[in-house]
């Protein structure tokens, strides 16, 4: 007989919740930021150059312009590439609405296109079928961590002289045929939320090997202004003339202090990361009600989240019930993502459902586990222990 559910009464697995997300700050990040109010400078100062450099050269590319949200670099990014009313980009339906509104947000139309059934990346086939002559670029988004296929992605836009915007909010120190994400695409972008595999609190980059991308990019987050103020106040010039119309984007230098010391402890946060979904990986093999997204053999995947499909089929539940009860059990699963053009307010710009019907079947099935690097193995097996037994009072 199946253990009674916390969600029907039973004894929960854990009496605390654990939440599928949390941020890792140490003294070190701590004193980082100590250090910056101390310093002569509280905003866009030197901490957000040696910020800069740092993404830079930890990502192999040219340029990395900081600004203040993964959302605002998605804008950014967008701007940078031309688009404007009338043009189109192709992008994954399988991500925050950010990715897509990003596009609307300078007038241009998000084209969705369909994802891959094993990796639920946006499939490059798909990307090209969706291309008109009015689609100016294409915004492929790296799922849960794992990069896209880069250079199946890179030729589709390549050919037909298209920009490459790679959000890689979820990617960052991810690799494809070993090359680091943020120096492969046109422009790639990085999210740095408390949820994310390093924080500023809030922020993010855009990364180009384009001298001319990230000159637009520096204007963009600056209000449009040809240069900031320390470059005013070196060369004494009375203001900056305006050349384009930007926003207020820009990220502090006390933002930037404290993801100079994220950035120094990523690799071994990115290790403990791998090591928490191999963990749940060599259990999940075991589960029959169960799918893992493969994991292709050319990338290493940064493991920002960790998704799941259930067998919905094989269930007497339907997911939101699964989520309902392995919350119950203490367990603080969620859903990434609703198909952007699900939301109500694509409805209304008339984007109909049906439009990707892998993407949409996928995420009928999708749970994400709990993933972040202060969780222990008892944690990890906590979550695994709460899986089971809801899988198993559900089991047709």
């Amino acid at each position: 007989m199946a253990e009674t559910l916390a969600l029907r009464g039973g004894t929960p697995v854990r009496t605390m919740l654990l939440p599928y997300a949390h941020q890792s700050i140490d003294e070190d990040d701590v004193q980082a930021v100590v250090a910056a109010l101390r310093s002569d400078w509280l905003t866009t100062g030197p901490a957000v150059e040696a910020f800069e450099r740092a993404v830079a050269s930890a990502v192999e590319s040219r340029h990395a312009v900081a600004v203040n949200s993964g959302t605002a670099a998605l804008h950014a990014a967008v701007f940078a590439a031309g688009i404007g009313p009338g043009d189109e980009v192709v992008t994954s339906p399988l991500t925050f609405a950010a990715s897509a509104n990003a596009v609307l947000y300078l007038g241009g139309t998000p084209l969705f296109a369909d994802v891959r059934p094993d990796t639920l990346n946006v499939d490059p086939a798909e990307v090209e079928a969706r291309v008109t002559r009015k689609t100016r670029a294409i915004l492929p988004v790296d799922f849960a961590g794992q990069p896209c296929d880069l250079d199946a992605l890179g030729r589709v836009a390549h050919a037909r002289g298209l920009n490459m915007i790679e959000d890689a909010a979820h990617a960052l120190g991810a690799t494809h045929k070993g090359r680091p994400v943020g120096a492969i695409a046109d422009l790639t972008t990085f999210s740095f939320h408390p949820v994310k595999l390093i924080t500023t609190g809030e922020g993010g980059v855009v990364t180009t090997n384009r001298d001319d991308l990230a000159a637009r990019l520096r204007r963009f987050r600056n209000h449009g202004l040809e240069t900031d103020f320390r470059e005013r106040t070196a060369l004494g010039m009375p203001y900056s003339p305006m050349v384009d119309l930007g926003y207020n984007y820009r990220l502090s230098d006390l933002q930037c202090a404290l993801g100079i010391s994220q950035l120094s402890k990523l690799e071994p946060l990115l290790k403990r990361r791998a090591a928490i979904a191999e963990r749940y990986v060599a259990a999940l093999v075991e589960m029959e009600l169960v799918k893992v997204p493969a994991v292709l053999p050319d990338c290493r995947h940064a493991w920002h989240i960790f998704p799941i499909l259930l067998e919905t089929q094989r269930l007497a539940a339907p997911r939101d019930t699964v989520l309902a009860a392995l919350r119950a059990e203490g367990i603080g699963a969620t859903v990434h993502y609703v198909p952007v053009y699900w939301h109500p307010y694509y409805e209304r710009l008339g984007y109909p459902r049906g439009l990707c019907p892998r993407a949409e079947a996928a995420y009928e099935r999708l749970l994400t586990l709990p993933l972040f690097p202060a969780m222990t193995n008892a944690d990890v097996d906590d979550v695994l222990t709460a899986l089971r037994k809801v899988l198993g009072y559900y089991a047709r």
